[in-house]
């Protein structure tokens, strides 16, 4: 018990006595009035204002249970006494009211428990025993008790029977009052106990779901939102209050129609799974892999548990797995039938020449020998790069500034036949060295090949911005980034999909194995190769280097310069 608790407990405790005290005092002043001829009624006033002074004086008191909880036992105390003047005023031994000692008895076993509730009842059998005592002293003349009746007094036998019963009253109410507080104390404190334990847990347990990496919604079984986790918040990026009560179709931005069958699903299957795309507030657009399963609800029907992630990454990585392995396969059979193609192709190229030379032809004959002679030269070309992509040559390592190879390329682009007149070519590098360990002539060709393939993008003109700049990761990597963007014609998800697999050009100039050669180099290096697009509004390629490396790639292979 706490003595800020003790403290209003007897703040509220002496007010009772001042209540009870009045309304029983006022009915003995009745019972005095109707029987004028069995006592004066003075001393009943006297009584209560000693009540009611005393009272008084003990709220005064209160400020002194918090340094000193003994003082409780003053208001007990008090009560015996007033209890005590009552019992002698209306007849001591033959007094009606000595069942008010049990008042201050119960008072001290709720506050002091068993110890106290003893206490007051010592101290009650004391003063009734010295009551009776002083009514027998008084009925013999050696005491003089003006305002205590001492006629009709019982034998002295049974005046002694009538203490000992009393005083065994006292005893065993404070025995079992006591023995009640204890138990009623002891029960507070597992209760208290419980509750703080099922508070932490709640807390605990909200703490697990606020930090799962999943987002975790819960809806109802008409599938109508009931709680939202902080990691749900944060991939859908919803802010400000909680949607609850909101269909979780619209939450979610799901299919109506794949929710209406869950019901029928869930009865073949703990879960439900699937993928969706889902729009963010500010526009972008992620994928995400939701499961469904059933949970049942405190009031006896059954709702629904969604648990969900971003699985844009992942996605990205497995898109990008498979183009690696269908990468492997081109490389493994370029490096099997290339050389196989490439010199019956220059037997014939020079077969073809030396005709070309010695045959005398007409107009249209040596026209359509040109024509063979230059696809035989760019079907060459062709093998060249394929064999250059499949079987990369050795590379010199040195220390190179990107941005000075971005500022580089952008002058001889701006001097090339590939910028037009409303083509214009900027360059957005950051202003300190951009250092990466590689090999210089493949940086050049990773910027000309990303840089050209912009330029065709924007057959009607536009702004092709070159930048380099370094990037530092919150867990302390540091990455060397070249940007090369374009606001040309973009490209669809299904044209994201195989763009860096070889022979997909969509330009019609070149071999159509540009992007697939700076994706082989980039990968060679450990980086990684990142395409924003949308169709209609231009691509942004961002090629992130690990940082500086210590080494030389003795290994990393040469790719050719043209796209």
């Amino acid at each position: 018990m706490t003595r800020s608790w003790l403290r209003q407990w007897l703040a509220a405790h002496t007010a009772l006595r001042l209540v009870v005290a009045t309304v029983l005092l006022g009915l003995a002043v009745v019972v005095e009035f109707r029987s004028p001829g069995e006592g004066s009624v003075n001393p009943y006033f006297v009584l209560l204002g000693v009540t009611f002074a005393g009272s008084l004086a003990l709220l005064g008191l209160l400020g002194l249970v918090d340094r000193r909880p003994w003082t409780a036992y003053l208001h007990f105390t008090f009560d015996a006494l007033l209890v005590s003047a009552g019992v002698l005023l209306t007849g001591g031994v033959n007094s009606l009211f000595t069942t008010m000692y049990a008042l201050p008895i119960l008072a001290a076993s709720t506050v002091k428990l068993r110890g106290g509730g003893l206490r007051m009842a010592a101290l009650n059998a004391t003063l009734f025993v010295g009551i009776v005592i002083a009514q027998y002293w008084a009925a013999a003349g050696a005491l003089d008790l003006p305002f205590a009746p001492v006629a009709d007094l019982p034998a002295p036998t049974t005046a002694l029977y009538i203490a000992g019963l009393n005083v065994f009253g006292f005893f065993a109410v404070a025995m079992l009052s006591g023995s009640l507080a204890e138990r009623a104390r002891r029960a507070d404190v597992q209760l208290e106990e419980a509750t703080v334990a099922i508070a932490d847990l709640q807390a605990f347990n909200q703490y697990v779901v606020d930090n799962l990496l999943s987002g975790l919604a819960t809806a109802d079984a008409h599938n109508r939102l009931l709680t939202f986790n902080r990691s749900a918040r944060a991939i859908t990026g919803i802010s400000g209050d909680l949607p609850v009560g909101r269909p979780i179709a619209e939450v979610l931005q799901l299919d109506p129609a794949r929710l209406s069958t869950l019901d029928h699903d869930l009865q073949h299957a703990r879960s439900k799974r699937f993928d969706f795309e889902f729009r963010q507030p500010d526009g972008h657009v992620i994928e995400v892999g939701l499961s469904v399963a059933s949970l049942p609800l405190p009031d006896g029907t059954r709702g629904y548990l969604y648990t969900f992630q971003d699985v844009t990454e992942v996605k990205r990585f497995e898109r990008s797995a498979r183009m690696q392995q269908r990468l492997a396969a081109v490389g493994e059979m370029a490096a099997g039938i290339a050389h196989e193609i490439r010199n019956p192709l220059a037997s014939m190229s020079g077969s073809m020449q030396m005709l070309r030379q010695e045959l005398t032809l007409s107009g249209d004959q040596a026209q359509l020998m040109d024509i063979v002679l230059k696809e035989s030269e760019r079907l060459n070309q062709t093998i060249k790069s394929f064999l250059a992509y499949a079987r990369p040559q050795r590379a010199q390592s040195t220390r190179l500034d990107l941005r000075t190879l971005a500022y580089e390329t952008a002058t001889l682009l701006r001097n090339s036949p590939e910028v037009g007149e409303r083509h214009s070519v900027r360059l957005a590098a950051t202003d300190g060295e951009v250092p990466f360990e590689g090999d210089e002539s493949q940086v050049r060709q990773i910027l000309w090949n990303l840089a050209t393939n912009g330029l065709r993008a924007m057959p009607h003109g536009g702004e092709l911005t070159l930048g380099a700049h370094l990037e530092r990761t919150p867990d302390g990597l540091t990455f060397a980034v070249l940007d090369v963007a374009d606001h040309g014609v973009g490209m669809t998800p299904e044209e994201l999909e195989v763009i860096f697999q070889p022979f997909r050009g969509t330009f019609g100039k070149g071999t159509g194995l540009g992007l697939a050669i700076v994706h082989r180099i980039v990968t060679d290096y450990g980086g990684r190769i990142d395409v924003h697009s949308r169709s209609g509004e231009g691509t942004t390629f961002t090629v992130r280097f690990p940082g500086l490396q210590t080494s030389a790639r003795r290994d990393a292979p040469s790719r050719a310069r043209s796209a």
